[in-house]
């Protein structure tokens, strides 16, 4: 079978749309299909076989990511010249509406993927008043496809609540080969400044207001008092880096990792804290768990899905439930080790092969579906 992804950020970016739409791709290809990718072009990549750049410009406040500009010429172009079974959408940027429209117009089913929830992020920046024009718009955009793909029951269950037609639940997985504690790193946590048996506290993501990362620093200065020789760690990039580096001197700052580095680093913590009310998902905190590490998360996303509260992690409900679940696990090394190898173990039933395969029936359906109308039609 031929499919089409569209999606407006990709590696090198690096961020949890792009790694997963990623996977998905080269999934697909493994099992035998071709992929045809459409997405911006990035300044010093090469264009790739199977690949249509279009032109793109870089997101504000976002420095290394870009967005894509409407392509609907182009697209109904090459898609006339080499007709895909099937379309994913997974990003709802000016491309991916121009996208999910030649589709439409050419008969082309549809799958979109809702990887972020851009609603719940405007109260982060001033702007709770325009959440039910945010959350119209995502339903408009992702009602124009045959499924919306979304990561966790929970959302599901929402977007069924608030008028979207097809969503459709799609697992995400953790390569549990790449992330693991076998990659733990004592040569690197010297460089953190930690000695064996001292705390790495970590956070990684992007540094943004959405993050709620305040919270973090908080539950951190708090265990502070009981772990002295802590070092809160920070991997990642954002906005708010200069700030909070220059507000917290003593904090280590990584920059953005990948592939084995981001592996080593994960698995070089000890505490994981991750205080996001906003993600959709989060990736992180499958790679935390699978690293070994112990999580503080809120219960919903990746650790509502996969989390055990008490047994692989713990899940909390309120910013005191959040501290209180830091300095537990700051001051209880046996449990926080105990925590950290049940996550480990949990993440070992994950299978990306699984979840490519479970995406690649989504597509075949859409696209049976669409010739069974057409030979109706006849």
């Amino acid at each position: 079978m031929r499919y089409a992804i569209v999606t407006e950020t990709y590696p090198p970016e690096v961020n949890g749309v792009a790694l997963t739409v990623q996977g998905l791709e080269r999934g697909l290809r493994a099992r035998g299909n071709t992929v045809d990718l459409v997405r911006p072009r990035q300044p010093g990549t090469a264009q790739n076989p199977h690949e249509l750049l279009v032109a793109g410009l870089a997101l504000p406040r976002y420095p290394g990511l870009r967005f894509g500009l409407p392509a609907p010429y182009r697209l109904a172009q090459q898609w006339r010249r080499e007709r895909p079974d099937a379309v994913y959408v997974a990003t709802e940027g000016p491309l991916g509406w121009s996208a999910l429209r030649a589709a439409r117009r050419l008969g082309i089913p549809v799958a979109t993927g809702l990887h972020t929830r851009f609603d719940s992020y405007l109260p982060d920046y001033g702007a709770t008043w325009l959440q039910p024009a945010a959350l119209g718009w995502m339903r408009r955009f992702h009602n124009q496809g045959d499924a919306t793909v979304v990561p966790t029951r929970e959302l599901q269950d929402f977007l069924h609540r608030n008028g979207f037609r097809h969503p459709r639940h799609l697992a995400r997985a953790v390569d549990a080969s790449q992330f693991s504690p076998r990659h733990r790193d004592a040569g690197l946590r010297r460089a953190w400044g930690l000695h064996d048996h001292d705390l790495a506290v970590i956070h990684v993501g992007r540094i943004a207001a959405e993050k709620n990362l305040d919270l973090a620093v908080q539950a951190f200065r708090r265990l502070q008092r009981l772990r002295p020789e802590a070092r809160f760690v920070w991997v990642g990039d954002g906005p708010l880096r200069e700030r909070l580096a220059r507000d917290n001197p003593d904090f280590v700052f990584c920059g953005l990792q990948r592939g084995q580095d981001l592996a080593r680093h994960f698995a070089s913590g000890d505490l994981f804290l991750f205080p996001s009310r906003s993600e959709t998902f989060g990736n992180v905190t499958l790679e935390a768990m699978a690293s070994g590490v112990a999580t503080v998360a809120f219960d919903y996303g990746a650790a509502r899905e996969h989390l055990q509260d008490g047994h692989s992690g713990l899940a909390v409900g309120d910013d005191a439930g959040f501290i209180d679940a830091a300095l537990l696990l700051a001051g209880d090394d046996p449990l926080r080790a105990a925590l950290g190898r049940h996550a480990c173990q949990a993440m070992q039933q994950l299978h990306p092969d699984q979840v490519v395969a479970e995406f690649e029936a989504l597509l075949l359906q859409l696209a049976h579906r669409e010739n069974d109308h057409v030979a109706a039609a006849a």
